[in-house]
């Protein structure tokens, strides 16, 4: 692949104009300069590539703030895969907790659709009474 104007990178990127051209706003590519004479701005095969990592990151959980780090050791003569690997790793621990989370809402909420009748004033429902009390995500709803 050659250089290519935004579009055509964007299209090569699998993404939108737009977002490359928040990824410029964010520094997490290089917005090309202006050709001298006019034109349009020549994007490289480099920065596809670059859109494409950061998608993929993006993909596995990664905020845009965690990618500009991951980039940023590229640039860093100390870093080594080490680096990239506890990056990793930490996010690893944050899926891990947010997957541990969502199963307690997960249990929380099936014990409150199996505590409502389904029928009757608002003012006997059991899911807005437990969503009263603190202990909505303890485990502890009430059966009634």
């Amino acid at each position: 692949m050659t250089d290519m104007t935004i579009g055509r990178a964007a299209q090569a990127a699998g993404v939108n104009v737009e977002t490359i051209r928040f990824y410029e706003r964010r520094r997490l590519i290089e917005q090309p300069p202006k050709p001298a004479y006019g034109g349009y701005r020549i994007y490289p095969e480099s920065i596809v590539r670059r859109v494409r990592f950061i998608r993929r990151a993006q993909d596995l959980g990664f905020s845009l703030r965690e990618i500009s780090e991951l980039l940023s050791l590229q640039t860093t003569a100390s870093a080594d895969a080490a680096d990239v690997r506890e990056r990793t790793m930490d996010k690893l621990r944050d899926v891990d907790e947010k997957i541990e989370r969502l199963q307690r809402i997960r249990k929380s909420l099936t014990d409150l659709l199996a505590s409502c009748p389904g029928e009757g004033a608002l003012s006997c429902c059991s899911i807005y009474e437990a969503l009263e009390r603190d202990d909505v995500l303890s485990g502890a709803v009430s059966r009634q």
